[in-house]
């Protein structure tokens, strides 16, 4: 029985190290990245033509401030995100043990590419109303509209369904997404890392950072399709939204914002990775 118990502890005192370092690693990606983003979701959505009009004309209307705008609805929701993203792979991590018999060690890219798509499934829960307020408050240029103010107004105009407005596209966005993001991490972590001794600072967030800008590469048009889905005030379908998308400008039309993306991708995910590791590495000498 002790044997047991013993086994349930481990078990929830590692689930613990999970969400809770993915939760900090969450905020560091946050503070560091949410100028860019509010830059790639006004292109995005057609509201500037370039990075630095936006920029410019952000600064002049609200101030430096403005360029966190919205940022309340990430770093309350990407908090527990990143939480259940990290938790999310672990678990994947264990799912994909269990039914290939292999050991994490001799997990391969398929195996961890797996894995990370797993992760993105509860993730979406808390990700979908999240942007989804998050995009609306970035584009209310000028306004004082808060966090809680800019949820009545989305309730308001379209019910509960219009909080989660976006959500599969999310998932569309986020499965591959998370397969892309933790098989670049794992894979550089593993060629930079020296056997029998700990990884540095350096390894840990060129890894990370690299991890976020394949993420992007792989899946900016699906992120373009669910920020203008999520922008709209009526209810369109996926599948309306790209082909609006593309009669606007073609294929190019689902890049608008790339660079910010990218720019942003490599800072805020080394900063993910290094809060992660370091938050794992404290909660390993106090649980």
């Amino acid at each position: 029985m002790d044997e047991v118990d013993s086994a349930v502890d481990s078990v929830l005192v590692e689930n613990v190290k999970s969400f809770v370092s993915g939760g900090f690693g969450g905020i560091c990606a946050v503070l560091s990245g949410h100028p860019f983003d509010l830059v790639k979701v006004k292109l995005q959505t057609g509201a500037y033509n370039s990075s630095i009009q936006c920029v410019k004309s952000t600064i002049a209307k609200d101030g430096l401030l403005g360029l966190y705008r919205g940022v309340l609805p990430p770093l309350i929701g990407v908090t527990p995100m990143f939480a259940v993203s990290f938790w999310g792979y672990d678990v994947g991590k264990k799912l994909v043990g269990n039914f290939t018999g292999k050991s994490i060690e001799n997990f391969t890219i398929k195996d961890i590419s797996t894995a990370g798509f797993i992760s993105a499934i509860p993730t979406t829960l808390v990700a979908a109303p999240m942007e989804r307020v998050k995009v609306v408050m970035q584009l209310q240029e000028g306004a004082k509209n808060s966090m809680g103010q800019t949820v009545k107004k989305i309730l308001k105009e379209g019910g509960i369904q219009s909080l989660f407005k976006g959500t599969i596209a999310t998932l569309a966005r986020d499965g591959p997404g998370s397969a892309l993001y933790f098989a670049t991490y794992e894979y550089l972590k593993e060629r930079l890392s020296t056997p029998g001794q700990s990884l540095s600072i350096g390894p840990i967030m060129f890894s990370g950072g690299m991890a976020g800008v394949s993420m992007w590469l792989g899946v900016f048009p699906i992120d373009t399709i669910k920020s203008t889905q999520q922008s709209s005030n009526v209810k369109v379908s996926i599948v309306q939204t790209t082909k609006n998308i593309y009669a606007k400008g073609g294929i190019k039309a689902f890049f608008p914002g790339v660079g910010p993306a990218l720019a942003r991708s490599f800072p805020a995910n080394a900063a993910t990775f290094l809060g992660v590791e370091v938050a794992k590495n404290a909660l390993n000498k106090v649980l």
